[in-house]
């Protein structure tokens, strides 16, 4: 179980998020939703450590985040980012095989066992072919799904993606997601996912969190949140929700913005803009 009381998480002197007050149960499959700018992605480094909280307490299996030791952590959560910034030549599969690093005895090298569990989850995440090259001659989105095999190699009880599929093609992001699914419904991993496709998180996410203007302003069951009102009042677009005639899922058509939606004002600013560029660059 995760657990997030009286949080308060921000940078500086800006306030980001207040007073979040939620619970993850094991098991569940999460998607964390809402516009540029809500703060979803500073939930997620507060969740996994990285940013302290201002005020307020995170649990994780019932004890406070900070006192579970970075190893401990590393063995129960996995941590996937939008993109990892990767300038060391080391092979693909070095870098899946760090996922198993908590899971070695302190001193002791890296047992047959680690091996198998790196290529298995090159293998469910098609990176198997890149296991000698360098990590720093693949493309985004090779690189980024070898970053999440790294993350399946460290069997965590718990994975956070934080956005971490947006560079993937649409095939790619899919086959993704099924091995969560997979890995959520035969070994119960917990899923957190703060993503922005809503139709992938409709499709695959149990239970969704809407965050806007500092705080949660939605949470329960997809069947039951992911409507038109809801959707409306977090991206302050129209939209309509049907049922996908494939798999029955809740699905969302964006509607065009109604005439008058965006400002004439900034219309107009912008083409100045733009003008004003052209100009410097004959110039």
């Amino acid at each position: 179980m995760i657990q997030a009381e009286g949080l308060n998480l921000g940078y500086g002197e800006r306030l980001v998020l207040k007073d979040l007050n939620f619970r993850v149960a094991a098991g569940e499959f999460v998607g964390i939703l809402g516009p540029n700018g809500s703060g979803k992605s500073t939930l997620m480094h507060a969740l996994c450590g990285l940013l302290a909280p201002r005020e307020g307490r995170i649990s994780i299996k019932d004890r406070r985040l900070e006192d579970i030791t970075s190893r401990v952590r590393a063995q129960i959560l996995a941590v996937v980012p939008q993109s990892s910034d990767m300038r060391f030549p080391f092979s693909c599969l070095e870098i899946v095989l760090m996922g198993r690093y908590p899971r070695r005895r302190r001193w002791g090298s890296l047992r047959d066992d680690d091996l198998l569990w790196a290529l298995k989850s090159m293998r469910r995440t098609t990176t198997e072919h890149l296991q000698d090259r360098p990590v720093t001659e693949v493309s985004g989105g090779e690189r980024q799904r070898v970053v999440i095999a790294r993350a399946l190699a460290q069997d965590p009880e718990f994975l956070l993606l934080d956005e971490a599929t947006s560079s993937l093609d649409v095939r790619k992001k899919l086959e993704i997601f099924e091995i969560l699914k997979f890995l959520n419904a035969t070994r119960g991993l917990t899923v957190l996912c703060a993503m922005h496709d809503l139709n992938l998180a409709a499709l695959y996410c149990g239970r969704l969190m809407f965050i806007k203007d500092g705080g949660i302003i939605q949470d329960g069951p997809t069947e039951e949140v992911f409507t038109p009102e809801v959707l409306a009042r977090v991206y302050q677009t129209p939209m309509e929700v049907i049922r996908h005639p494939g798999h029955q899922r809740p699905y969302a058509v964006m509607l065009p913005l109604t005439p008058g939606a965006v400002a004439e004002e900034e219309i107009l600013e912008a083409a100045q803009e733009v003008q004003s560029s052209r100009f410097k660059v004959q110039s």
